[in-house]
């Protein structure tokens, strides 16, 4: 008896101790298969080492978030190309939004209206859901790299929109342009929408994608490749603050740039659904709303573009909640939004 109850002790701790091992030759396989999906290539094993670490550690985390039973959960988050860098490293790294960021009394003199074109327009009349992509008004999803470039991709973005829906022909634009040239704003470092349409209006316009294609770094302005240009705007207009109602008036007749917080972990493995994940009204990221709507269990959202390339979120967009209690909106995406006129 004795002997048996040994060898089955015996037995179930070598089980124990291998659990372990399994689980993280498991994770070290997947980590090796993300590096071959998304072509990571590392220094030296020791790089390697400490980029397993943070990997892992992501994982579990994004595994226990979806796993906590929530019957108001309405998003998912997954491993994507983010998942070998930290938090920090994330936000520094791919956002790029100059929220405390002043335009110049001159600036703002120039050509900034100070009305709201849509301030008059009765919610009644607004159609229940809108969604620009359909509609032929958004290019397909592009990637700002690691080039904290996101506040240029946000008002070319609504630039490509508002041109469409005038002059019924969508144009990819170019957002190296934005980078190389507007000396008002930072190219990699961030920068600020408001701050861009005062760049263009000035200049002229932009160019097109094809003329003056993006490289994801900080470049001399090619004048000479800023011509012809493909589109102009006469002005631009500020959405009412921490007003999601005004939001909503503006984005039904075109898309619209909004400053984000979008550097939360959250953010950073989004996936799918409507977002409701944690995150601050201290606002870091830049993305462009091109729609609303609803979902069939009754959950309202904003539909918006990001730069981040096709395999984050939902292709490229994400689905945030929409007339949320706090007046900032969710993420602060009430607080700083506006759009060209032309």
């Amino acid at each position: 008896m004795f002997l048996i109850v040994s060898l089955v002790s015996s037995f179930c701790l070598s089980i124990t101790l291998s659990r372990p091992l399994d689980d993280e030759l498991i994770m070290q396989k997947r980590h090796d298969d993300w590096m071959a999906k998304h072509g990571r290539v590392y220094a030296d094993v020791k790089e390697k080492d400490n980029r397993y670490i943070v990997f892992k550690r992501n994982v579990e985390r994004i595994e226990l978030s979806n796993n906590i039973f929530d019957s108001k959960r309405t998003f998912k988050l997954a491993v994507n190309q983010f998942s070998d860098l930290t938090n920090d490293e994330f936000r520094s790294m791919y956002t790029g939004y100059k929220g405390d960021y002043v335009l110049s009394s001159q600036s703002q003199s120039r050509s900034k209206t100070t009305s709201f074109r849509y301030q008059n327009v009765s919610s009644s009349v607004l159609p229940i859901s809108v969604d620009w992509k359909k509609k032929g008004a958004v290019t397909p999803i592009k990637n700002q790299g690691s080039c904290g470039c996101c506040w240029a991709f946000s008002a070319v973005a609504a630039i490509e929109g508002a041109t469409q829906i005038k002059k019924g022909k969508l144009i990819s634009l170019s957002e190296q342009q934005l980078v190389d040239c507007d000396i008002n704003d930072y190219g990699c470092r961030g920068g600020l929408m408001d701050t861009a349409f005062e760049h263009i209006i000035a200049t002229g316009g932009l160019t097109t994608e094809s003329n003056y294609p993006y490289k994801g770094e900080d470049g001399t302005c090619n004048s000479k490749k800023t011509n012809p240009k493909a589109t102009s705007i006469s002005g631009y207009e500020d959405v009412p603050v921490n007003d999601e109602k005004a939001l909503m008036k503006a984005v039904a007749y075109q898309p619209v740039s909004v400053g984000i917080e979008g550097g939360g972990f959250d953010f950073q493995f989004y996936s799918t659904g409507v977002f409701t994940g944690e995150c601050t009204t201290s606002l870091d990221h830049a993305v462009t709303a091109v729609g609303y709507g609803e979902s069939a269990n009754g959950s309202k959202y904003w539909i918006i573009k990001n730069s981040w390339g096709t395999k984050w979120g939902e292709s490229g967009y994400m689905r945030i909640q929409k007339d949320v209690k706090d007046k900032q909106g969710l993420c602060g995406l009430a607080m700083k939004a506006s759009y060209p006129t032309i």
